[in-house]
């Protein structure tokens, strides 16, 4: 059985107040939870890593940040190297997010080269893929978020360092979402692609998060498919409330 995996992507919000605040209120409910039956990670922003590490230390919440680069060190001004994030407590990063892909020319080679790098730092590399609303009315999505797959991984990706995360990006802050079939069937998809390439072992391994406008509301729905083994959380995870209501969907 996978164990279910609940993320938050914090995105480019909130303050250093509303960081200490968010984690707190998250803290004291994994505490009250006493053994959830998931998995949560949180991902802010670079500059509120350390406080939010502070906060969450000991509580069980994962540390996750949004992208990292693929040097180790140099002459990169404004990237972040993998093993920096370590070095402040990061367990994940999020990679190739199609904000990404879409703001900062993100090619799915240069999300390899990261995944490696965050594998070669001890990370856990959470790889995003996902169609656009002209891919998916073409038909294409299969198409492209298996080629994604196939640019982005790293060989020999184990269960244990990847995760894989589908984001269509028209439902990303949009409220819209597939349906739960057709979320499935995506799931699916990445699944036997991941078969394919690395074995069926790995494959029934990694865990593969469903984003896209993912809240209270369609979260029990869309968590008790098969194929989908948690979430990768935008908008409703900068309400603890929400988020909260998110991961207990999964359970």
């Amino acid at each position: 059985m996978r164990r279910p995996l609940i993320a938050g992507n914090w995105k480019m919000n909130g303050s250093l107040t509303m960081a200490a605040e968010l984690a707190g209120a998250l803290v004291v409910k994994m505490k009250g939870a006493g053994t959830p039956a998931f998995d949560m990670l949180i991902c802010p922003p670079f500059p509120y890593l350390a406080a939010a590490a502070a906060m969450i230390e000991g509580s069980g919440i994962q540390l996750g940040a949004q992208t990292c680069h693929a040097a180790e060190s140099g002459a990169h001004t404004g990237e972040v190297a993998a093993k920096m994030l370590a070095d402040v407590g990061c367990t994940h990063v999020l990679l190739g997010h199609s904000e990404r892909r879409a703001d900062n020319g993100e090619t799915d080679a240069m999300v390899r080269a990261r995944a490696e790098a965050a594998h070669a730092a001890g990370l856990v590399a959470v790889v995003c893929v996902g169609e656009t609303e002209k891919e998916r009315d073409a038909g294409q999505t299969i198409a492209v978020v298996t080629g994604q797959l196939k640019g982005s991984l790293p060989d020999g990706i184990t269960a244990a360092d990847t995760v894989v995360a589908y984001e269509p990006v028209w439902a990303i802050g949009t409220g819209r979402t597939p349906t739960e079939a057709e979320v499935q069937e995506v799931h699916a998809a990445i699944r036997a692609e991941l078969a394919s390439r690395f074995g069926k072992a790995v494959a029934d391994g990694v865990r593969i998060l469903y984003g896209g406008s993912m809240k209270p509301s369609n979260a029990k729905g869309l968590m008790a498919l098969p194929d989908v083994d948690g979430g990768l959380i935008g908008g409703a995870s900068l309400k603890a409330e929400d988020f909260w209501a998110c991961a207990e969907a999964a359970g």
